[in-house]
């Protein structure tokens, strides 16, 4: 199992082709915005929280049992695999905060998904997200403070979700990696379709 979620009839990314990375802060819609990027490009898409879950247990409970050092080791490593495998790629909220996976993110494609406290407000309500479980907003904005200056050095492209569609966002990001994508490698458009996006 590569944890990846290749769409039918997908073509696996080709070494001259960067994979993508989707970064940002939590409630940002990097799993949602990545997934239907992946599925405009035809390559393979992993989340890497999807693939940690999988492979070792509940997050909450790798936090609880393990701590976030151990966790971030583990994180780490389902990057670089993910990485290797091309394609589209959403990683947690934290991951960029370890040297090993910003490292692994050498040579992709880094799109930094971004949102307003107020945006995210709704969609964190709940959650069980071991940083702000107990602190809900206020601990939401003071973890983005302290990454805030990373995603920026990392990014390679901006997109805010606050009060647009996910799947506008997609097609943003999809247009930008075509834009991007070295002479020769250029994924061609899927025909034109009436039918919206998922």
């Amino acid at each position: 199992m590569t944890g990846a979620d290749v769409p039918p009839g997908a073509v696996q990314a080709g070494a001259a082709v960067p994979p993508v990375v989707v970064i940002g802060p939590m409630g940002a819609g990097k799993s949602s915005v990545g997934r239907r990027v992946a599925k405009a490009l035809g390559v393979p898409f992993t989340d890497t929280d999807r693939v940690i879950a999988r492979e070792h247990g509940p997050i909450p409970q790798l936090f609880a049992e393990r701590g976030e050092p151990a966790f971030r080791e583990l994180e780490a490593a389902a990057v670089r695999r993910a990485v290797q495998i091309g394609g589209v790629v959403s990683v947690g909220g934290g991951a960029v905060m370890h040297p090993e996976t910003r490292a692994a993110m050498a040579g992709a494609h880094v799109v930094l998904l971004t949102v307003t406290a107020e945006a995210v407000a709704a969609r964190i309500v709940g959650s069980d997200r071991p940083l702000i479980a107990s602190g809900g907003i206020d601990a939401w904005q003071t973890i983005l403070d302290e990454r805030a200056a990373t995603y920026a050095a990392l990014a390679h492209v901006v997109f805010d979700t606050s009060r647009r569609p996910m799947s506008r966002v997609a097609d943003d990001v999809v247009t930008w990696v075509r834009d991007s994508a070295p002479a020769g490698t250029r994924t061609p458009p899927p025909p034109t379709s009436d039918e919206g996006a998922p």
